[in-house]
């Protein structure tokens, strides 16, 4: 009998193992969710700075062709001015 009693002892605490075990990995698998969570909003944001990023870039590219055009038409008035021996 007492030899049964001590395989039920030690089940139950196989059991308790388990189930701290369990606890454990419960506890691992909430922190990991935050982490993703945590992770894809950072991710979102770096995303969205990189739209903007690209956006400036373009904008910087045609206000720079635009610079260029402005230019070539005041160096075109100043040419005509300067026919104009004034």
């Amino acid at each position: 009998m007492t030899s049964e009693l001590e395989r039920i002892k030690i089940l139950e605490e196989k059991i308790s193992q388990v189930v701290d075990y369990i606890n454990k990995l419960i506890n691992e698998n909430t922190r990991l969710k935050q982490q993703l969570k945590e992770l894809k909003s950072t991710k979102k944001d770096f995303e969205d700075e990189a739209k903007r990023t690209e956006k400036l870039h373009e904008d910087l590219e045609r206000y720079e062709g635009e610079r260029g055009v402005i230019k070539e038409k005041i160096d075109r008035v100043i040419s005509l001015i300067d026919q104009l021996e004034i």
